[in-house]
């Protein structure tokens, strides 16, 4: 059954929302994690149950921190008080593009109008010590995108994100926060953030209400800026940089990855030049950017993220120490797919999956795009 599916496109109940919302704020529970928890047991509320047993047979080194009832309670109360509210995979309002790439978050909070991610989208990212040229290209491609009805979607951050959802902010803009959604980054933005759902766009971010951004919160924030668009357009990036990180995660994705060309001699052309070198696509105004979008939009979405039927886990007994034992000795610091850890050692998958799930819950291993797994070793 699909994500969509699994909420049938109706919203949750009132108790599959805390406990949904319980399991994805519990400790090592991230987006791939959660499907798999939600496929081997069928709910979140079983999942939960059986989240301490997973996590010492992962060979965790202490009590796994689940989120209580009470704490999720708290949540969903601020939310409401706050404006906001909390859209579930495959309820209706959850943005159609995030729910198409891999390993979308299960719960987004929203705040704003929903309404706005029906819109072909396309993102517009770039330095924060932006020049007044970089900003004025921002500005205008996000207005013009707008007209010709796309939604523009950003980070909200100085410079380059800011001139965007400025440029977009008559026709519809998509914030995307790195911290909570009662926590816009920086400061000085705030009057844009308020703005940005009195004129019919929407801020979202998948973080704890209250949550303070920091610097390991953006690179998850710039993967949904990714996701919630068709293109991603770098106007101006340093040689290491947060929108360059977003423009890998784009290509990724499958999302095209176009690039406004700047001088050689100005540092913030620096890498928004290197992308164009890399292959991705030149653009110097929005005309040009819906030109190589338009061929994808009559296109049908590929296939949402799925709740997959689970490997059949009473075919073959659980796995025992020895098994764990050859998983990880597969496992280092370099990706690997999970086939071929289920290829190498001739474990059943169902036992594979389990370990896996056992060490992920642990805090032992980092998954990567493409069913791909690495060891995290201890200091």
């Amino acid at each position: 059954m699909n994500a969509g599916g699994a909420a049938g496109q109706r919203r949750l109940s009132d108790r599959q929302r805390l406990n949904w919302l319980r399991l994805i704020r519990t400790e090592n529970v991230g987006p791939a994690t959660f499907r798999d928890l939600i496929n081997r047991f069928g709910s979140a509320d079983a999942a939960l149950d059986a989240l301490p047993r997973l996590m010492r047979s992962g060979g965790a080194s202490r009590p796994m921190k689940i989120c209580t009832e009470e704490d999720a309670e708290a949540e969903l109360a601020a939310l409401a008080r706050f404006g906001a509210r909390l859209i579930a995979l495959g309820e209706p309002g959850y943005p159609p593009l995030l729910k198409v790439m891999e390993h979308p978050p299960p719960l987004i909070a929203v705040r704003g109008e929903p309404a706005v991610f029906d819109l072909p989208a396309v993102a517009i990212v770039g330095a924060r010590n932006a020049s007044l040229s970089g900003i004025k290209i921002a500005r205008n491609m996000a207005a013009a995108l707008g007209s010709e009805g796309f939604a523009v979607a950003s980070g909200l951050a100085r410079g380059i994100d800011a001139a965007a959802h400025q440029g977009a902010l008559p026709t519809g803009t998509i914030a995307v926060l790195a911290g909570g959604i009662d926590r816009p980054y920086p400061p000085e933005n705030r009057a844009l953030y308020d703005e940005i759902p009195e004129r019919g766009g929407a801020i979202v971010t998948e973080m704890p209400f209250g949550w303070e951004p920091r610097a390991r919160d953006f690179p998850r924030r710039n993967r949904l800026i990714a996701g919630s668009a068709h293109a991603l357009v770098v106007v101006e990036a340093a040689l290491r940089s947060g929108s360059l990180i977003s423009a890998r995660l784009a290509g990724e994705m499958g999302r095209l990855v176009c690039a406004v060309p700047g001088s050689p001699l100005d540092p913030r052309a620096a890498g928004t030049n290197g992308l164009l070198k890399d292959g991705a696509l030149l653009v110097t105004e929005a005309r040009d950017v819906i030109e190589q979008v338009a061929p994808l939009l009559g296109r049908p979405p590929p296939p949402s993220e799925e709740f997959d039927e689970p490997p059949d886990f009473a075919a073959t007994p659980p796995p025992g120490d020895d098994d764990r034992a050859r998983v990880i000795e597969t496992l280092g610091p370099t990706p690997v797919p999970v086939d071929d850890i289920i290829r190498h050692t001739g474990l059943h998958p169902a036992q594979v999956f389990m370990v896996l799930l056992e060490l992920d819950l642990a805090g032992r291993i980092e998954r990567h795009p493409g069913n791909m797994v690495s060891i995290l070793f201890s200091d």
